[in-house]
């Protein structure tokens, strides 16, 4: 699958390099504001080993219809800001092109234009693209499901020099039907990022825990994403629905339980 990606700061880079290792994708370009390290090769720049062309041009170097006309590619991964969509999204939905989008403050009418855009191609959106992020918050769906009586609180940490809550903690408590002033916040040293979930039962605690420990961990979320929505059809789709099928598990062997129940008899 040929990528290219919109945005370079330290998540796009961190993103680019699992890209550039991964055999199932071939990163073509990458789009960034600043003329800084324009026609610089990305795998040259990263230290990374890679047939990749991964050529970095600035956004004011081509339109977009020339850069696609030139460089076509098959998926568009986004960790720019909400002006990104601006040079890219219509062309790339006209053209049928997958778009990814990690970017995670987007205001009301940036959602909707994704929507929109979803009536054309497919379009992903996930605000922590992180396959264990993800994974957290659909369990705790389901457990709040089960047990829809527990006290439920969202702790976040992170490095001592962020000062608002959490993005990341903000939509876990929005998943959760939770109010977001719920949400306790701890600032310590250089923290990457721990999100946790406690359920608490008149008897017992659960705990569900996600640490970051770098960056590259995005990279892998990408990847999968990218995988899984091959072949889809146009719409519009979240981290949580592309997950959920894995959590359907296997009927177990009814002869199994047979042998279950009699050795139980006894």
């Amino acid at each position: 699958m040929k990528v290219g990606i919109i945005g370079f700061g330290k998540t796009g880079r961190a993103v680019a390099s699992v890209l550039l290792e991964s055999k199932k994708t071939s990163l073509q370009w990458v789009i960034r504001q600043s003329k800084q390290l324009e026609h610089r090769s990305v795998p040259e720049f990263l230290g990374v080993e890679a047939d990749d062309p991964g050529i970095i041009h600035s956004k004011d170097e081509y339109s977009i219809v020339e850069l696609l006309d030139r460089y076509p590619v098959d998926v568009i991964v986004d960790f720019s800001s909400e002006q990104g969509l601006d040079y890219y999204a219509e062309e790339a939905a006209k053209r049928g092109i997958t778009i990814v989008s990690a970017v995670s403050q987007y205001p009301d009418e940036r959602i909707n234009q994704l929507h929109q855009l979803a009536e054309s191609t497919c379009v992903l959106h996930s605000p922590n693209i992180t396959i264990g992020i993800n994974f957290l918050i659909l369990a705790a769906k389901i457990l709040k499901n089960i047990a829809p009586y527990t006290d439920i609180d969202v702790i976040e940490e992170h490095f001592k020099a962020k000062s608002e809550v959490s993005g990341t903690a903000k939509v876990i408590a929005r998943e959760l039907d939770l109010a977001e002033d719920t949400i306790k916040s701890v600032r310590a040293g250089g923290i990457v990022g721990v999100h946790e979930i406690l359920f608490g039962f008149p008897f017992q605690t659960v705990r569900l825990k996600h640490e970051s420990i770098t960056r590259e961990a995005f990279g892998n979320g990408i990847l999968f994403a990218i995988e899984n929505l091959k072949d889809k059809p146009k719409g519009f789709y979240s981290m949580e629905g592309l997950l959920l099928p894995f959590f359907k598990l296997e009927e177990p062997d009814s002869s199994l339980l047979i042998k279950s129940n009699n050795l139980e008899q006894r």
